[in-house]
């Protein structure tokens, strides 16, 4: 793993510091498909071309019930006809469930230790959540912004079920409704630093304008002032060889 001088050197040259892009959307909406086409992120790899990091619970949790035994594919079977095992799995506090959280959770904060740029993908059904989530990013430093991937509820049905991990309809169509309740507050919370990627129809969906703007975003200076302070005590400490 790289050690925290080097992840400090990345740091403080790296082209998205303190650039913190939440990713939402409801389940079936496409924000894999979305990632790939606005930073190049492939389903191997855990950064953008941008050199942005992605921190995707989800990505943890399938690694996990893959080292666990768990076909991904059983889990709506599993949650159905074996309610004590999936409850196991996500409700035990040493299930696969909690310890993807944990993992992904360690990997953040390593992020947040350097102040490198970060791609927050989740759903966006709990914007308590996100908005906490954004505070302590902008308390750390970091500028926000917001990708919400958008969808209709028929078309997020229909690519759930061609999922590996089909989630059934009973969670899909909630999450989907508290997804479209929030997405005037996540315009309102993020002000002129949200966009929305209507994800409905196949094929690419990102316009012209909206890569532009991520990555004007990206390559922007910093606005925060807490994330300029850090970018000049950093720098003082390495030239005063205190960081090498």
């Amino acid at each position: 793993m790289m050690r925290l001088t080097d992840l400090l050197n990345e740091g403080v040259y790296d082209p998205g510091i303190l650039k913190c892009i939440f990713l939402a959307g409801g389940p079936g909406s496409g924000k894999s498909k979305v990632s790939r086409e606005i930073f190049g992120i492939l389903g191997t790899t855990s950064f953008s071309s941008a050199g942005l990091k992605s921190v995707n619970s989800d990505t943890a949790f399938e690694a996990q019930l893959k080292k666990s035994g768990i076909d991904a594919k059983e889990l709506a079977r599993i949650e159905k006809e074996e309610p004590e095992f999936w409850k196991k799995i996500t409700e035990d506090p040493r299930g696969v469930r909690e310890l993807a959280k944990q993992t992904t959770q360690k990997i953040k904060a390593f992020y947040e230790e350097g102040r490198l740029g970060m791609i927050i993908d989740g759903t966006g059904d709990d914007v308590v959540k996100i908005q906490k989530q954004k505070q302590r990013a902008e308390a750390l430093g970091y500028d926000t912004f917001m990708v919400f991937v958008n969808t209709s509820l028929e078309v997020a049905k229909h690519r759930n079920s061609l999922r590996d991990r089909v989630l059934p309809d009973n969670i899909l169509v909630p999450s989907w409704k508290e997804c479209q309740n929030n997405l005037g507050k996540f315009q309102t919370m993020f002000s002129g630093n949200f966009r929305i990627v209507d994800n409905t129809k196949d094929g690419n969906n990102v316009t012209p304008d909206i890569k532009k703007a991520v990555d004007s975003f990206i390559r922007s200076g910093i606005k925060n002032p807490i994330g300029k302070k850090w970018v000049t005590t950093q720098l003082a400490l390495k030239n005063a060889n205190i960081i090498k």
